[in-house]
């Protein structure tokens, strides 16, 4: 099964070759994290400004009536109010209500309101009270504020109010509301983001750990229908592949001991056989270990994963170990460059037949038209979280089109390796031992001929 690759989507309009936008190809979380955004950001939109149409009129009247009673008042308090107070009660109102009384004079440097807007209503209102040759300024000799004007008998007046006291809320204040509930909401957003992905996430979990021939832990069968029908499938379905490797195995077991038997038999036949042409005789050996030993391969490869048995393996020595057998080898010359004490976890048993395996199909198929030996080169070095191991022979390589197919079952290269034997399973078993093992096996031409194996490992933290 693939590995499914996650990417952090971009918000920005990036189209992919496609015509789709980058975020429709990125995980589902950031998917739908990004969908449930932008409908809360055009939800608040909407009812911002549908809110703001609705409350508009009715806060026209408010802030009118409110200013018309000001005016009405304080022009009362005023002509009522004996001649010797009037400077105490102008003090009163200007300390106290914050309403400031000026005369109108034409020499006045009068800056007139910005049109449109709230206010505008708010100015026809008024002037429907007050009258027509109500005026207003937004300042008035460089004083900013809400003026308006009145008049008591032949005399004109200024009524000047603070802003703050008739407008609305801020545009500052509206953005920090809104600010606040935009990161309540997305907060909200990537919980049920986390909430609809958990159960998707846990599957592809499920799913890589079967990739790897390790046993998932049981999916809950609880939640939303299709979620439980889905876990209830997939639960069912590690339950029939277990059956099938268990029946597997037990066939298999059953055919290797039917094979082998007679096999057996006939070898020692063959050693009793009197009056036969030695020749002969090496023949018939050679054909019947080399079906024996496609046999082996075919139970090498068909060996159900038992990571049960995982443990901690220290592979430079396990390395160092097999460079030190092979070099006692008559055709071999093996150098080694192996960084020590470099940990992985896996078996033991497993990856020491995979690198003899290498090891073997190096020195069979690693030798240029030159020499009889073959010269081998391990290397084993960490490269952060990773190990890289290579085993690089000197031979004829393998042409770039087909080593992607030489890594399947059964696949063979006559052409390159002419003295290839067996059912070629050689490479598949390497790289289903290696993917169970978490690791990944690749295969390229050396410059100046041979080939390089190379198998990442993860790493295990000392």
């Amino acid at each position: 099964m693939p590995a499914d690759t996650v990417i952090f989507p971009r918000l920005a309009a990036v189209f992919s070759a496609s015509g789709q936008p980058a975020w429709l190809k990125s995980g589902l979380f950031w998917r739908t994290f990004f969908l449930l955004a932008v409908l809360i950001m055009l939800s608040m939109a909407a009812w911002v400004g549908s809110f703001r149409m609705v409350e508009r009129a009715p806060r026209a009247q408010q802030i009118a009536a409110q200013v018309v009673s000001i005016v009405t008042i304080t022009r009362a308090a005023l002509t009522h109010s004996a001649p010797d107070l009037r400077r105490e009660l102008l003090f009163e109102l200007a300390s106290n209500e914050g309403i400031r009384i000026y005369p109108l004079e034409e020499t006045d440097l009068v800056h007139a309101p910005s049109p449109g807007g709230l206010m505008a209503d708010v100015r026809t209102a008024v002037k429907s009270s007050l009258g027509a040759d109500t005026r207003f300024a937004s300042s008035v000799n460089g004083v900013a504020g809400f003026w308006v004007s009145f008049r008591i008998e032949d005399d004109a007046y200024w009524l000047m109010l603070d802003r703050e006291r008739i407008s609305r809320n801020s545009s500052l204040q509206w953005l920090g509301w809104a600010a606040v509930v935009l990161m309540l909401s997305l907060l909200g957003a990537v919980f049920i983001s986390r909430l609809i992905n958990q159960p998707l996430a846990r599957l592809t979990a499920a799913a890589r750990a079967i990739a790897r021939g390790q046993a998932p832990e049981v999916l809950p069968e609880k939640g939303p229908t299709e979620i439980e029908e889905a876990n209830r499938s997939f639960n069912q379905m590690v339950d029939d592949l277990k059956r099938v490797e268990t029946d597997r195995a037990v066939v298999l077991a059953g055919i290797s001991h039917d094979l082998r038997t007679p096999l057996a038999r006939m070898l020692l036949e063959l050693e009793m056989a009197s009056g036969l042409d030695e020749d002969a005789r090496a023949g018939m050996q050679s054909d019947l270990g080399q079906m024996d030993a496609i046999i082996g391969q075919f139970l090498d490869y068909a060996r159900p994963a038992d990571t049960g048995r995982f443990s901690s393996i220290d592979i430079s020595a396990l390395l160092t170990e097999i460079g030190h057998t092979g070099a006692r080898l008559p055709d071999v010359r093996i150098s080694t460059s192996i960084q020590p004490d470099l940990q992985v976890l896996g078996n033991p048993t497993e990856l020491k037949r995979v690198f003899d395996n290498l090891l073997e199909n190096a020195r069979r198929y690693g030798k240029n038209d030159d020499s009889e030996v073959a010269a081998i080169d391990f290397r084993c070095q960490a490269d952060g979280a990773q190990i890289v191991i290579e085993i690089t022979d000197q031979g004829p390589g393998l042409p770039e089109a087909e080593m992607s197919r030489l890594i399947k079952p059964f696949a063979r290269m006559d052409a390159a390796r002419s003295q290839v034997s067996g059912a070629g399973l050689g490479l598949a078993i390497v790289d289903r031992v290696i993917k169970r093992h978490s690791g990944v096996l690749r295969l390229r031409n050396r410059a100046g001929g041979g080939l390089i194996v190379q198998i990442t490992l993860p790493r295990l933290a000392a």
